[in-house]
């Protein structure tokens, strides 16, 4: 009797170890898991998508945009690791780091999906209580960025009709939505998940290595408050206070990019170059993959020729739209800059990838901001 009782105390002590390890974040140091639930970073559950265990969110003061659609952001790093602190680059991530993406649209009108329709709605933090309710909105896809010995692995994943699973499509897919304004308009939007080889025209910031990074975890774009289950915090304060983060100062001592929609407080200098910052820096930089542009607008640059004002385009073919400058001061229309990004044409369009339709309101912003500069070229 006393050995029965021993070996079903082990089975249980077995049973509970391994249910334990069952519902934390796993780790794939090699390989490629098929379904986003290996993975164990997010879970379905009750009609709504809500993280594992240690996965904390974050968001970014000025997101990139992508076909207007919305984004949860994770980090997970294993137990007692953190990522290093950098004032001007993506902080440095130990090996096991999982960082996520998902990419989700509101459901327009009554919220019924009808296999295409979604709200065209800027971009918000739609979490409650960190998780997302699966009746008010449409997941498209969950992108992995994964650091592993050798270095950063893409993974890109695609949810199912059914809402419960995402499965790895490493070719990539192409979406048809339709977009619904507020007011009923309806635009297209073919929205395009990349396949793996495109991620590096992103994450491969730096040309001559060639490596993949992450681009969003900046002191710069995390300097912020984040409505977090227990509450606001500053997410710098909140990453570090949590052992994902060593080394950084008080949030008003990092730097920080401005929110592109705060109109109200915030200069449309600093807001126009933010966005220009996260939307176009991580290529268009003096180590990115445009570098021969000349053209650089990551939010370092101070140097107006750099900038692109009164600085001829290089090698931009179709791309220039007869114009002569890639900024004109004080002429939006006048520039090449302002042409590339009001363009859906997939040889003239910047980004180059990303987006298959214009950002009307970042579009605005940038004429905006392009129509208030002084000078001009001929001078």
């Amino acid at each position: 009797m006393r050995l029965r009782g021993f070996a079903l105390l082990a089975l249980m002590s077995l049973f509970s170890a391994c249910k334990g390890e069952d519902v934390g974040v796993h780790f794939f140091a090699e390989g490629q898991p098929k379904a986003l639930s290996e993975w164990r970073v997010l879970k379905v559950d009750g009609g709504r998508l809500s993280l594992n265990e240690g996965v904390v969110p974050y968001d970014l003061n000025t997101p990139l945009f992508s076909d207007y659609a919305h984004k949860l952001r994770t980090i997970w790093m294993p137990k007692g690791k953190s990522a290093s602190y950098a004032a001007q680059n993506s902080f440095a991530f130990p090996v096991g780091t999982i960082i996520s993406k998902t990419f989700y649209y509101p459901l327009p009108g009554d919220g019924q999906w009808d296999g295409k329709s979604v709200a065209r709605i800027a971009a918000n933090n739609d979490l409650q209580g960190e998780s997302l309710d699966l009746s008010k909105v449409r997941l498209i896809e969950t992108r992995l960025l994964v650091r592993r010995e050798a270095g950063w692995e893409a993974m890109p994943y695609v949810w199912n009709e059914a809402q419960t699973e995402a499965t790895l499509r490493r070719a990539g897919e192409l979406i048809s939505l339709e977009l619904v304004d507020s007011d009923g308009g309806r635009e297209v939007a073919n929205y395009q998940v990349p396949d793996q080889n495109q991620c590096a025209s992103c994450h491969a910031t730096d040309n001559k290595t060639r490596a993949l990074h992450p681009i969003g975890p900046k002191a710069r774009n995390l300097n912020r408050d984040f409505a977090y289950a227990a509450g606001n915090e500053n997410q710098l304060a909140h990453l570090s206070r949590v052992g994902y983060l060593v080394g950084a100062p008080a949030p008003e001592r990092a730097p920080r990019n401005a929110d592109w929609q705060n109109a109200a407080h915030e200069k449309l200098e600093d807001r126009a170059r933010a966005y220009l910052d996260v939307n176009c820096g991580h290529c268009h930089s003096p180590t990115g993959p445009a570098i021969t542009s000349g053209m650089w607008l990551d939010a370092s640059i101070t140097d107006r020729l750099k900038l692109g004002f009164c600085k001829q385009p290089v090698a931009a073919g179709k791309g220039t739209g007869n114009r002569l400058y890639d900024i004109a001061p004080g002429q939006a229309d006048a520039s090449v800059l302002m042409f590339r990004m009001d363009s859906d044409d997939p040889s003239v369009m910047m980004p180059e990838l990303g987006r298959s339709v214009v950002h009307r309101e970042g579009v605005e912003l940038i004429r905006q901001w392009i129509d208030a500069q002084k000078g001009a070229c001929d001078t």
